[in-house]
């Protein structure tokens, strides 16, 4: 490294010279090129080669000595202007076609800020002639004046290091460029959509992985597949079936039967066939995406390094599994790079709600590099079924965009999907092969006995009582928060548990963990233990719910083989009756009584023991089709997300309106109990935002308005110093006055408000 590249800086505290910045950028483009074999460009090469260009150019603009000034602390000289506008003009002394300068220009302009900032801030802060912007010119900077205040002789000597010369010193400012772009965004032009779109994801990516200290990317190699093929168990039937398939399938088979490693075993035939892919096992909820993830990190031997999770609690859920002792102190900044690694592209297989993905579908800021992890990879749903009608849609818009432009394969798998649904998610797909368990293991799977009883699950707290007393593991499943609470308190168990969405993200995560001790006697929960958590009890107690619902509650029950048996029908019991309240969790009660209708069929056929082979025929009965409001949200969000996606989609372009839409579908807002202030605000204090954050409780914004108007929510603001910059911050946040404990959760009918010890001493 010559003197002169050491003088000019990328990054400051700690002090990055621009050319080691550029080269960690290479690195990860290096390992990035290794990772996404199977882009959707018509040639790879001319595609990487584009974008090392667009690293080597992107940052050219700091050598301006206003910015370097910035860098040193000293603001003077630099006016708030922005660096990618002066890197991106020495893209036209590159000896290529125009169109692919065009695609550099524009990646580099635009590797920050989108592209109605720029506009904006181009018209604003410089002197641009009245044909190109019809502005004033008092007060503006002038482009040739403030361009020699670049550092030609470094940037010279800088690019020469890389095979590139560059002879003048002429630069003509980018302002046309992106003026056209800002008004007419690609997808409506000649350029290839698909190409800017990748390109700038990918430039990010580097830019963003070097910035945060990761240069490498890691891919599925052949050992992290060896526990499927382990000879102490034979694959069933659908396993081998998928293991067979080069191409998307659709797998329907029972809950407890193995879909995962069969979907795993999909996985590996499509890497072995196609190349390699990021891969994204979808999940609907945050308790069973944290278990999948701890159990495909200790099969895949990942040691984090293999297997990631993403979903909106990954901070609070890291803090919570990597807290233990051995994670403290000094080793805060392996906290750090463990969640940003989850987040970056680090991990070649990923388990994650579909909100993560939906969000580059949506626009949202730095799509880009969303859009560019998922292409040319692999997408396994898992439990596909359990979308409302709005989220399903959503769905469906995914899987087409990313099938047709990106180059996805695709893996459905359900033990309960209705052929109505089916029929939607294979018109998005296309061409697909169905896989389902053959009859011989249907049959094998006789695990439930159905009994539905009359009244209300409340009503019969004294039988519960006496399944426990005889030494059954027995699971009560309540329709609301409220309710499995009463009924929590109502019953005596050596070691019981209570899960709901009720709690913080600490004692959430607790309770998870503790849900793997065979201890556990009792578990009283709400739809949180509905998916994936690989538990197993003998009897379970529920209030009515839909029948796919029931089912994956029922696959909770006699879900563990011993010896290849399982244990003879273990007795699976719903109430008929609904609280009045369960009106608002499940609105359609048609779905309910068709639901009732069936389980009383099942109980009137071979003593309610369970044919798992009936299973969809029943699921069919249920849901005979779309119901008529659900199906006007399904096509009304379908029609108008895709023709969102279709028509306005487009690398640098941000609107906010379409960020207010992705959120306001997420109803919950976060509130702090009022017992945990001081909490709170000690961790604010030592700077661990994510603990502090990891206190919060999520709750309806329709509970939220209703409180603070009652006065029983406030607003408060916690004043911090930021340790590192020794300023001060100021941290808004709610505070409900409602009891909360780590056992019980939020009791959103017990009034408890802080009393600050502090304020009268």
């Amino acid at each position: 490294m010559t003197t002169i590249n050491q003088e000019v800086l990328a990054k400051s505290e700690p002090s990055i010279s621009l050319k080691q910045h550029i080269d960690e950028c290479l690195l990860v483009y290096e390992s990035l090129k290794k990772a996404f074999g199977r882009l959707p460009v018509n040639d790879q090469n001319r595609f990487w080669k584009l974008i090392r260009l667009g690293i080597i150019f992107h940052d050219l603009g700091k050598s301006h000595s206003g910015f370097q000034k910035v860098l040193k602390g000293n603001p003077r000289d630099w006016y708030h202007q922005r660096h990618e506008l002066f890197s991106a003009p020495f893209v036209d002394h590159l000896d290529l076609p125009i169109e692919d300068k065009l695609l550099i220009k524009l990646i580099v302009a635009g590797h920050h800020k989108d592209f109605n900032f720029l506009f904006d801030h181009i018209q604003h802060g410089y002197k641009t002639g009245e044909d190109l912007f019809s502005f004033g010119e008092d007060g503006k900077l002038d482009w040739d004046e403030e361009t020699e205040k670049l550092n030609f002789k470094f940037i010279k000597t800088f690019l020469k290091d890389y095979s590139i010369s560059m002879d003048s010193n002429l630069l003509n400012p980018p302002f046309v460029e992106i003026k056209e772009y800002a008004h007419k965004p690609v997808n409506t032009s000649n350029i290839n959509f698909q190409e800017l779109l990748l390109a700038a994801g990918a430039l990010k990516q580097c830019d963003h992985s070097a910035s945060a200290g990761i240069f490498k990317v890691n891919i599925l190699e052949e050992k992290h597949f060896d526990f499927l093929y382990n000879t102490q168990w034979m694959p069933y039937f659908h396993q081998n079936r998928a293991s067979e398939i080069s191409g998307n399938i659709v797998l329907t088979a029972p809950t407890g039967s193995g879909k995962t490693e069969a979907s795993l075993m999909w996985l590996h035939k499509q890497m072995k066939e196609n190349g390699q892919g990021r891969t994204f096992y979808i999940l609907p909820f945050t308790a069973s995406i944290n278990a999948m993830f701890e159990r495909l990190d200790e099969k895949m031997q990942g040691n984090n390094e293999i297997v990631g999770v993403v979903h909106g609690k990954l901070s609070e859920y890291i803090e919570s599994r990597f807290g233990e002792e051995e994670y403290s102190g000094k080793n805060e900044k392996l906290k750090f790079e463990l969640k940003e690694s989850f987040r970056a592209l680090v991990t070649p297989l990923k388990v994650a709600t579909p909100f993560q993905l939906l969000k580059s579908i949506f626009g949202l800021k730095g799509f880009e590099k969303g859009i560019f992890e998922m292409s040319g990879g692999y997408f396994i749903f898992d439990e596909i079924h359990a979308y409302d009608p709005e989220v399903t849609a959503q769905i469906k818009v995914l899987i087409e965009f990313a099938t047709r432009f990106l180059n996805v394969k695709v893996c459905l798998m359900t033990a309960t999907l209705p052929s109505f649904l089916k029929k939607e998610f294979a018109e998005a797909i296309g061409e697909y092969t169905e896989i389902r368990a053959d009859e011989e293991l249907y049959q094998s799977f006789v695990r439930h006995r159905i009994k539905v009883a009359g009244g209300l699950l409340s009503d019969h707290i004294t039988d519960i009582q006496q399944r426990l007393n005889a030494g059954d593991k027995v699971l009560v499943v309540s329709n609301t928060v409220k309710q499995a609470q009463s009924i929590y308190n109502s019953l005596d168990a050596p070691k019981k548990v209570l899960l709901h969405a009720a709690f913080n993200g600490v004692d959430r995560n607790k309770k998870e963990s503790g849900l793997k001790s065979d201890e556990v006697k009792l578990l009283v929960g709400t739809q949180a233990i509905e998916v994936s958590l690989d538990i197993d009890y003998d009897v379970i107690f529920t209030e009515p719910a839909p029948l796919d619902a029931l089912l994956q509650r029922f696959g909770r029950v006699n879900r563990h083989r011993v010896n290849g048996q399982f244990r003879p029908p273990c007795d699976c019991i719903v109430f008929a009756e609904r609280n009045e309240v369960d009106k608002y969790i499940y609105k359609n009660e048609d779905v309910i009584s068709r639901t009732l209708k069936a389980l009383r069929e099942m109980e009137s056929l071979n003593s309610g023991v369970v044919a798992e082979s009936d299973l969809l025929k029943y699921i069919d009965d249920v849901y005979d089709g779309w119901d008529n409001k659900d199906k006007e949200d399904f096509d009304r969000v379908y029609t108008h997300l895709k023709a969102d996606v279709m028509e306005n989609l487009a690398p640098f372009i941000y609107d906010p309106h379409r960020e207010e839409e992705f959120e306001k579908q997420f109803d919950g807002i976060k509130v702090l109990p009022a017992i945990l202030k001081k909490d709170y605000s000690a961790f604010l204090e030592a700077n661990k935002f994510i603990k502090a954050e990891s206190l919060k409780v999520s709750i309806t914004k329709q509970r939220f308005a209703s409180l603070i108007s009652k006065e029983g929510i406030h607003r408060d603001i916690l004043a911090f110093q930021l340790l590192r910059k020794e300023v001060i911050k100021e941290q808004p946040y709610y505070i409900i006055d409602r009891k909360y404990d780590e056992e019980l959760g939020l009791q959103i009918d017990v009034e408890e408000r802080s009393f600050d010890v502090d304020a009268f001493c």
